[in-house]
């Protein structure tokens, strides 16, 4: 069974940083593309980064670019997402999952549940 453990989120002020954590398991996690998500209450999934099965980072998007950066650990089946410079439009709940495109959607209907971002002053 695929599954996805997210952490590392919590409450940080606009301008701090903040490292997250996932933990893959159940597929052949060097195969794949990883990406971050994030979903913010009354806004559909969106694609955050994604990097490559060798750790090309391939895509940042454009709201996060600059201050958010995607790395992977193959040997351990992680992926991370550090985050610096937070806007309060950064409060989301962010996931992991193999990226399908930039659009948000996702190889493996099953996701983690998620870490809480919340930027807020």
């Amino acid at each position: 069974q695929v599954q996805f453990v997210e952490s590392g989120g919590g409450l940080v002020q606009p301008g701090g940083s903040l490292r997250l954590s996932c933990s893959a398991s159940g597929f052949a996690f060097n195969n794949y593309n990883m990406g971050w998500f994030r979903q913010a209450p009354g806004n559909q999934r969106e694609l955050v980064a994604t990097i490559t099965s060798a750790g090309v980072i391939i895509y940042v998007g454009d709201s996060v670019k600059g201050r958010f950066s995607i790395s992977r650990d193959n040997a351990k089946n992680t992926i991370t997402l550090q985050m610096s410079s937070l806007k309060l439009e950064d409060t989301a709940v962010y996931y992991c999952n193999v990226p399908l495109g930039y659009s948000g959607s996702s190889l493996y209907a099953s996701w983690g549940q998620g870490t809480q971002v919340t930027v807020s002053s």
